[in-house]
């Protein structure tokens, strides 16, 4: 099964033009879902040999498991299935699909958690406070996360010259060869400063040309990324957990919020479906609650 399975994410990365982070996601779900069909046949099973049964065994076996599985999660460990199933009917690999009655746990979907205005201006300011290299790095990132709501991986992977300068725009570049231009709006100054006053003295004879460089000149990494924001949080005294993922929500809901088109936001985010943007719309749950309250 490992075969199609290969197949199916190679379709993903190279025609759907899914993130290498989706991807991976779909190869951990399917690789547990191929463990269970063998552990339960007892030996390799080809996706032709899969029935309904064995696939509701293990949605079950998800739902069962202990300490158990939030709904969420196994709401997308059988949409992996399905999607896998799906692709191989079409590609005429099976005779009929055994995920087709599954159905997927109802998931009630609110606004994901994000920054207030306020919160954000701290949190940028942070890096302000001190001098130098580092600083001016730090705050050019944090400036373009917030202005660009682009994703972690997105962002360590820049190079140099995917900074248009001219147009006022950073080029964002993903795995499936789709490229989005996305104004650099208020991260144009800090992104200068850095690169023209600090980026060369992290640089050695052997940095990459990726935009944001460590301390020793390599290439700054996804964790990195989260360090830098957690020291910043905590200067800006934020008590809640932000994450590069928190400033990308903080960045669609506050557009959606000033009035910007919602097709506009999905094309800026790079999502591949306007649904997975419409939840931006929603106000978080705990504002959901206050909403249902009657007021005086």
């Amino acid at each position: 099964m490992e075969q199609y399975i290969g197949q199916f994410l190679s379709t993903l990365s190279t025609q759907k033009g899914y993130t290498e982070n989706t991807i991976a996601a779909y190869r951990n779900d399917l690789g547990q879902f191929a463990q269970f069909i063998r552990d339960q046949r007892g030996g390799v099973v080809e996706p032709g040999e899969v029935t309904p049964d064995l696939v509701e065994a293990y949605v079950e076996s998800l739902q069962r498991s202990e300490g158990g599985y939030a709904p969420s999660t196994v709401a997308r460990k059988i949409a992996a299935v399905k999607s896998f199933f799906h692709f191989l009917s079409e590609q005429q690999l099976i005779g009929s699909n055994p995920a087709l009655r599954l159905n997927s746990p109802k998931i009630k979907k609110s606004a994901p958690k994000t920054l207030s205005r306020d919160e954000i201006e701290r949190l940028l300011a942070a890096p302000r406070q001190s001098a130098g290299p580092k600083a001016l790095r730090d705050s050019a990132l944090l400036e373009l996360l917030c202005a660009t709501g682009m994703r972690v991986t997105e962002v360590v992977n820049l190079r140099v010259d995917d900074v248009d300068w001219e147009q006022g725009e950073v080029i964002c570049r993903s795995k499936g060869e789709r490229e989005r231009r996305i104004p650099l709006a208020s991260a144009q100054l800090p992104l200068r400063d850095y690169v023209d006053n600090a980026r060369a003295a992290l640089q050695n004879d052997g940095s990459p040309e990726t935009l944001f460089l460590n301390h020793r000149g390599k290439k700054l990494t996804r964790q990195g990324v989260w360090l830098i924001l957690r020291e910043a949080a905590e200067a800006a005294g934020i008590q809640t957990d932000v994450t590069p993922r928190t400033l990308r929500h903080s960045f669609a809901k506050h557009l959606i919020g000033s009035g910007e088109n919602l097709r506009r936001v999905q094309k800026l985010l790079g999502h591949a479906n306007l649904s997975t943007t419409q939840v931006y719309r929603q106000p978080p749950a705990a504002e959901a609650a206050d909403a249902a309250v009657p007021q005086d």
